[in-house]
């Protein structure tokens, strides 16, 4: 309860007046928690208006008071049905199945929609409504994997929404027909019309509902296709809508989630891990059952990746229990445990059960992997054959990368360490522009290998370093272990060790250091890396600890004088 809230009970019979012009102005303010409780104590004095029912709604939306949204919801549409204003209570019925949806309520969901077109069908002439009813019915053939049919509804509703001017719509049908094509492989176009939509929503010409699922759904399209400079890009952007409106709650929990998505790919496991724990703490599984589960696959990577085994099973258990597939990261972990046949188990499980491509390509890398370690070649190489066919359909620097990847690995596997390097050095440049230190240092692992095996030993102590720099730094202690595990001597590699990072800076805060050492504001630095400026703040903070510094001026002179720029 807020302090409007408290506000409310202790002086129930305040002005009607008083309350009414309190919510409305907190709505306008985009103060949602307390638009919320100044228009509830009005509702209670008097039947608000559907005005402001409406008002209502989405604040409580918006807070994730998901039983109070549907109520009300469910209000308008019928207060609208009875003043005959049959339109008006269609719209408030869209998003009332719309919403119900994913709770899992698809029975009621599709109910609610399925009397919403009868209603829409009874209406003489074009209605701006009736494109959005096309709106689950696209999302519901993409599921079906009728991606034509798919096609055509989202377009039937673009030509709606520009018809009506309906800039809600139109950045729906945009979002929706970008995935059809992101889905029938027309990969460009699809990222062009994803874009677009992106455009309104990023200069706040929608809803804020409306641009809420855009930035959800975009980030997740961009993340499924690899295109992962966009990703970044639309997680600041989706960054700072959230941190400008402090009580908003419903889409706060999907974009630390995004955030943790980002900041693990960069290497900032350990403010990752706080932003997955932050994003379970601020969403209510009930409500919102995909975010949860999202919040705890990501964790579970991230001790996975550190080493704690424990930890990482618990949270794939948990995101398991939201309906949240844990694959690849539980193969990965049972890999990591030596239990190599449950690993192989299960990747030969869910490729078998894995129809769509764009989602086979998120297993075939783990399963090559895994089908190595257990000797399987013949199946590793199908594997990869697979992924190098995919990477050609859907283009795209990041799935060549991980094609090159593959293909090195099998090379390896058939003592043919020379056909592992060209294209191991080609996917350490992309990872590298892309930031990604952890997949970079175990490329260098790799590459330390075919040099050995070649028997160039002062090129494998090289990439062997480099590894070892990106794993210490990390805190990646499986991959730290294979590293000595497959160094000559431990004293060959000791030397280095001692000399990484004396500084005690994370990949990511050198980066921030070289920025600030440059002059750079905060805000100039959170644009240039995608982060937003309050986590740019805290880097800076935690950098002036590590060095024992207190002013930029300071810490410039410090990278400086230790050769760090």
């Amino acid at each position: 309860m807020n302090e409007r809230e408290r506000e409310a009970e202790r002086d129930p019979h305040r002005n009607r007046d008083a309350w009414l012009e309190s919510g409305r102005k907190s709505y306008a303010q985009r103060a949602w928690s307390d638009a919320r409780a100044s228009l509830l104590a009005a509702d209670q004095l008097a039947p608000l208006s559907v005005d402001d029912l409406e008002r209502l709604a989405l604040s409580s939306s918006l807070v994730s008071d998901v039983e109070l949204m549907l109520k009300t919801l469910e209000r308008i549409h019928h207060t609208c049905m009875q003043a005959g204003e049959t339109l008006r209570a269609v719209r408030a019925g869209f998003w009332l199945g719309f919403r119900l949806l994913p709770l899992g309520e698809r029975a009621r969901g599709q109910a609610w929609l399925a009397r919403m077109q009868r209603l829409v069908d009874g209406v003489e002439g074009p209605c701006v409504e009736r494109g959005y009813l096309m709106v689950p019915a696209t999302i519901m053939k993409v599921a079906a994997g009728d991606l034509e049919a798919a096609e055509s509804l989202a377009r039937d509703a673009y030509a709606i929404a520009v018809q009506f001017a309906d800039a809600d719509l139109i950045a729906f049908a945009r979002i929706l027909q970008g995935r059809v094509l992101l889905r029938r492989a027309r990969v460009e176009e699809g990222l062009s019309l994803i874009d677009e939509a992106m455009l309104a929503a990023s200069a706040d010409e929608l809803s804020p509902n409306v641009t809420g699922l855009i930035y959800c759904i975009v980030i997740a399209a961009c993340t499924q296709v690899y295109a992962l400079d966009r990703a970044r890009e639309w997680t600041a952007a989706l960054t700072r809508w959230c941190e400008a409106q402090p009580q908003l709650r419903t889409f706060a929990g999907a974009c630390l989630v995004h955030r943790a998505e980002v900041m693990q790919l960069g290497g900032e496991w350990g403010d990752a891990i706080e932003l997955c724990r932050a994003a379970a703490e601020h969403v209510l599984p009930a409500n919102d059952p995909l975010t949860a589960g999202d919040a705890a696959y990501q964790r579970g990577e991230i001790l996975r990746l550190r080493g704690e085994h424990e930890e990482a099973e618990a949270a794939y258990a948990e995101a398991a229990k939201h309906a949240r597939e844990p694959l690849p990261g539980l193969a990965l972990l049972r890999l990591a445990q030596g239990k190599l046949e449950a690993a192989a188990s299960a990747t030969r499980r869910v490729l078998a059960s894995t129809s769509e491509p764009l989602q086979r390509i998120r297993y075939l890398p783990a399963h090559i992997e895994i089908m190595l370690a257990i000797g399987a070649l013949d199946e590793a190489r199908t594997a990869c054959a697979e992924l190098g066919e995919l990477s050609g359909t859907y283009g795209g620097e990041v799935l060549h990368a991980m094609a090159q990847q593959a293909r090195a690995l099998i090379a390896l596997a058939e003592g043919q360490p020379h056909a592992a390097l060209e294209p191991l050095r080609a996917a350490l440049i992309v990872w590298q522009r892309l930031g990604a230190p952890y997949i970079a240092g175990r490329i260098h692992a790799r590459v330390a290998s075919a040099c050995e095996a070649l028997g160039d030993h002062d090129g494998a102590r090289l990439e062997r370093s480099a590894a070892r720099q990106a794993f210490e730094a990390l805190g990646a202690a499986a991959d730290l272990a294979a590293l000595d595990a497959g160094a000559d001597t431990a004293a060959s590699t000791a030397p280095a060790a001692k000399s990484v990072r004396p500084h005690g800076l994370s990949a990511r805060e050198l980066e921030v250091l070289r920025l600030v050492a440059q002059g750079k504001t905060n805000r100039a630095i959170a644009t240039q890396l995608f982060l937003s400026e309050k986590t740019v703040d805290r880097h800076v903070s935690n950098i002036f600890g590590k060095l024992s510094v207190a002013t930029r001026a300071a810490a410039t002179a410090y990278a400086y004088e230790h050769g760090l720029v």
